[in-house]
């Protein structure tokens, strides 16, 4: 038996189709407040459309899973990481992590977490002042989280404050920044095991780390010091060393792989650097405390979340201008997108 169908039955058949699923969701961010939960942002629109409550948490550190389904949270106040449906915005479980839990990178099958046992305050103050007793303190840990069970499988020893999670481009390598002893630590992704460690200049304060994209080399923001340097991917010794503004925290390469960006929180500034010789291109004004930020998926735009200034700065990604703020969002920390984009949380 044949069939024919009209104009009039396809439509409809592709509706059908639309609402099976099939049909992709408006690309969304997800941005972290310190007091009012997760900010769920429609990109098409560049508007808070809800915000998810997670009470006196203290969410920061955020990072998706790779259908973007499942965003886990790591909460300060509550020492843990929470999963939370993103489509019907409730948490689904939780699992302890330690004390100060920070950063999340979720990578395949798992989440890693930093956490501090021994710390319970924050980063230096704007003076930059160093904590004569972080090597008095127990060292910052790194759990390794099962996805599928939820639960912690071990955890890794790492430096004193440990912050930024990169991987190497083969993905067989952890390496992370430590603050409080100005180091970087490099371990075998899958069992933890430690490889090397990398000193820095004393009290520069590593805090962002990405991987270039080629693969070569890996930058790190120097907090107190006010410069990235430029570590080669296989002996990970220092090649350059560049100024910047204030506050170096989070860096990112743009979609192209052509631009560096670096936000120097403490100076309210964004700045462009060439990713191939690293000179400094130009500068642009964002708000106060944006440590985090990403493009999204279609790299048009940037989002910077600006803690201080309760809101996320929506920039235009090649002139670097502000074309608006999205606010409600007391002490924004972290900004991740779906689909995945380039930032200096997540990676495409």
């Amino acid at each position: 038996m044949h069939f024919k169908y009209s104009a009039t039955h396809l439509a409809l058949l592709s509706v059908v189709v639309a609402y099976a699923g099939i049909a992709q969701a408006a690309p969304t961010a997800y941005v972290t407040s310190e007091t009012a939960g997760v900010g769920v942002i429609d990109l098409d629109q560049m508007t808070l459309t809800r915000t998810v409550s997670l009470g006196d948490d203290g969410p920061r550190g955020l990072s998706l899973n790779a259908d973007g389904t499942r965003l886990y949270v790591a909460n300060k106040k509550t020492a843990d990481l929470a999963e939370i449906d993103t489509a019907s915005g409730k948490v689904t479980r939780r699992v302890k992590i330690g004390q100060n839990p920070e950063f999340v990178r979720v990578r395949g099958k798992y989440a890693y977490v930093t956490y501090e046992p021994g710390e319970t305050g924050g980063p230096p103050g704007a003076g930059g002042k160093d904590d004569d007793d972080d090597a008095n303190k127990p060292p910052a840990e790194i759990a390794v989280v099962d996805l599928k069970t939820l639960k912690v499988l071990h955890s890794v020893k790492s430096g004193h404050e440990t912050e930024g999670v990169e991987f190497s481009p083969d993905g067989t390598m952890l390496l992370v920044t430590n603050e409080g002893d100005d180091t970087v630590s490099v371990y075998h992704s899958g069992t933890g095991k430690p490889l090397r460690t990398i000193k820095l200049d004393k009290g520069s304060r590593p805090r962002g780390i990405r991987a270039t994209p080629d693969g070569k080399q890996y930058v790190v923001t120097l907090e107190n010091t006010n410069k990235f340097v430029v570590l080669d991917g296989k002996s990970l010794k220092t090649v350059k060393t560049v100024d910047t503004k204030m506050g170096p925290y989070g860096l990112a390469f743009d979609p192209t792989g052509k631009r560096l960006l670096i936000a120097a929180s403490r100076d309210k500034t964004l700045q462009v650097f060439d990713a191939k010789t690293y000179e400094h291109i130009s500068d642009a004004p964002v708000g106060q405390r944006c440590w985090h930020f990403s493009f999204t998926p279609d790299g048009s735009k940037l989002l910077m979340a600006c803690g201080r200034s309760n809101a996320v700065y929506v920039l235009d990604a090649t002139s670097y201008q502000t074309l608006k703020q999205i606010g409600d969002l007391p002490l924004a920390w972290g900004i991740v997108t779906y689909p995945r984009s380039a930032g200096s949380i997540d990676t495409r």
